[in-house]
């Protein structure tokens, strides 16, 4: 049987399993595109697509198969490749340690008795893959905390059982647009609540892992990185090609294509709610002065803070050179209703497109606006909703 039709048929068994734990990822198996390659060593994600080497499906047995399938679908209801980016930035080889280590422990926890899924091994029965039962309940930035100290002189690295199982192409998740990456974001949330009903439908059963969703939806990441990292990662001007780095995305078609750079950062549009509610507390002000820095150490070309309540009470413009005196001249206003539509509404009548719209709100809105002219985060203080368009991150402090 050749290798693409043991990688569908791995994907329609796990899928079909009696197991809520595996019917949670079902919905996440159907995303991205799945590719069988001849020159992968093993097998690799991007967070939205799938590649196996053939040769390293045709060495593995059914269950071990299901079980490299099922780890590649982690990765991506996870979203490993960019909730974990800052730690690949640090150290790319001790982040995929990390997050191999994690998701092994998660595999083998479902069919501890392998009746479906099967650990990879050598022949002399020892693991491909890593596994340590010493990281079980952690998450990956604590599994590399402890990798990193290992590697400075401490104890950790080293210990446990197996090699890397797979590759994880971090550059290719950085090549996906703004766009993709929005539709993709949603795409696994829906995948994901799926799952998690069908798998809540089947009750306990075999294979009870958790299946609460929460951490998967809302990953726990400090908001001031979050923040920076939608920021940079948007409105950098990448306006000229370089060969430095090949785009993997055409390397599957053998096309060779450069991959776009660029340096300056370019317009921000920050909307801020002037509800009552906004302002009972430092929170606000927290915000703003992590704003400043941001905008102080990346130097975006322009940036607008529109002040909203049921409509935009206030439309201020800086530039470089304005942002250390941002706290100290802006005049919030407002205090009103609360309406966020009126700001997307504001941006398209005044024909406003920036690179990339940071929303701050408590959340208690009637909608999340539409017909938004850039990708949009929501930073949302003290509730836990999270809104039905772009990104959202909660303030915990």
């Amino acid at each position: 049987m050749e290798a693409e039709r043991k990688i569908k048929k791995a994907k329609i068994e796990l899928m079909r399993a009696q197991m809520p734990a595996l019917r949670l990822w079902a919905g996440v198996m159907m995303v991205g595109k799945t590719s069988v390659v001849d020159n992968m060593p093993t097998a690799c994600t991007n967070g939205r697509d799938e590649f196996y080497g053939r040769a390293f499906i045709d060495s593995l047995k059914p269950k071990e198969i299901n079980f490299v399938v099922l780890h590649e679908n982690m990765h991506k209801g996870k979203r490993d490749l960019t909730t974990w980016k800052k730690l690949a930035d640090e150290n790319m080889r001790l982040a995929n340690m990390a997050l191999d280590y994690v998701i092994n422990l998660s595999i083998v926890a479902i069919d501890p008795g392998e009746t479906i899924l099967a650990m990879p091994r050598n022949p002399d029965g020892s693991r491909i893959g890593l596994y340590d039962e010493r990281f079980k309940g952690m998450n990956s930035k604590q599994v590399f905390d402890i990798l990193k100290q290992g590697q400075e002189g401490g104890e950790g690295e080293g210990e446990g059982e197996g090699e890397s199982l797979d590759e994880h192409d971090w550059d290719g998740a950085k090549e996906l647009s703004p766009k993709e990456q929005e539709e993709l974001a949603k795409e696994i949330d829906r995948a994901l609540r799926q799952g998690e009903m069908e798998a809540r439908k089947m009750g306990n059963g075999t294979g009870g892992m958790d299946i609460n969703i929460e951490n998967l939806l809302r990953p726990q990441i400090d908001w001031k990185e979050a923040l920076r990292e939608f920021i940079t990662s948007l409105c950098v001007n990448k306006d000229t090609s370089s060969w430095r780095r090949v785009s993997r995305r055409y390397l599957s078609n053998d096309i060779y294509m450069p991959t776009l750079v660029g340096e300056n950062l370019g317009h921000i549009v920050i909307g801020a709610d002037t509800s009552g509610s906004m302002w009972g507390d430092n929170t606000m002000k927290t915000l703003f002065t992590e704003l400043v820095s941001l905008c102080q150490s990346v130097t975006p070309e322009r940036l607008d803070l529109l002040y909203w309540d049921g409509a935009v009470a206030a439309h201020e413009e800086y530039k470089a050179g304005d942002y250390e005196a941002l706290l100290q001249s802006t005049r919030p206003k407002g205090g009103g209703g609360t309406d966020p539509s009126c700001v997307s509404e504001y941006l398209n009548e005044n024909r406003i497109k920036p690179d990339c719209i940071v929303m701050v709100t408590d959340g208690g809105v009637p909608n999340w606006g539409s017909n938004w002219p850039a990708p949009v985060l929501w930073v949302v203080i003290g509730d836990k909703v999270c809104a039905d368009n772009g990104k959202t991150i909660h303030i915990t402090e």
